[in-house]
């Protein structure tokens, strides 16, 4: 959920933007599902989090073509300049982080089922409670992007139910866990863990012990 009050950096249009790359790495979902063999899917994503990693320091090194090709797709989307020689670990580092660790610890479906609360409701909080924030949350979000995330969070994981033919177990999981993964994003500041790496592991671990029932 971003705060309701533009980043003096980043438009809205910007914010859509962002947003729209996030909603665009449900391939992630997809590839979990029909790969079979969760050890490909690890090393893919091991892969996009290192080459990730390496043009995020590229940026920040202001190192030749790497830096000139970051800076062209995602210089307006940073919410704050880089210092010169730092890693800059961004949203994007956090999501591929997050889709090779669920990989690791949680079933195909469990996994699937985390990236893509976290993927689709994230997004739907951020534009929802940039745009209709009404009524103050803490830390300066709103409880319209908390109503967003959840609802956005339990359609998602119905689609991908209803495609998968998972049992009624999974449903009842799956949303119960969506009001702690809120929590998580609601109160990132207090846990000093990005919700884009916080999101998936509360989810995943839910529809895990559903998997184990």
């Amino acid at each position: 959920m971003a705060p309701d009050t533009p980043h003096p950096q980043i438009t809205y249009f910007e914010e859509l933007k962002r947003k729209g790359i996030h909603l665009s790495s449900l391939w992630m979902v997809v590839a979990i599902i029909l790969i079979p063999d969760w050890r490909i899917t690890a090393a893919i994503f091991a892969v996009l989090l290192v080459i990730t990693l390496l043009f995020e320091h590229a940026y920040a090194c202001n190192w030749p073509v790497m830096a000139p090709m970051y800076g062209f797709f995602f210089r307006k989307m940073l919410r704050k300049p880089p210092a010169p020689g730092a890693w800059i670990v961004s949203g994007g580092a956090y999501v591929l982080a997050a889709a090779l660790l669920v990989v690791i610890l949680y079933a195909p479906l469990a996994a699937a089922g985390a990236l893509a609360v976290m993927l689709t409701g994230d997004a739907a909080a951020a534009l929802v409670g940039r745009r209709f924030g009404r009524h103050k949350a803490p830390n300066n979000k709103s409880y319209e992007g908390v109503a967003a995330f959840i609802v956005v969070g339990a359609v998602a994981l119905s689609i991908l139910f209803a495609v998968t033919g998972a049992p009624c177990k999974f449903y009842f999981a799956g949303y119960l866990a969506l009001f702690p993964a809120a929590a998580a994003e609601l109160f990132e500041k207090q846990l000093r863990l990005d919700d884009n790496f916080s999101i998936p592991l509360i989810v995943g671990l839910a529809l895990q012990l559903a998997f184990l029932l």
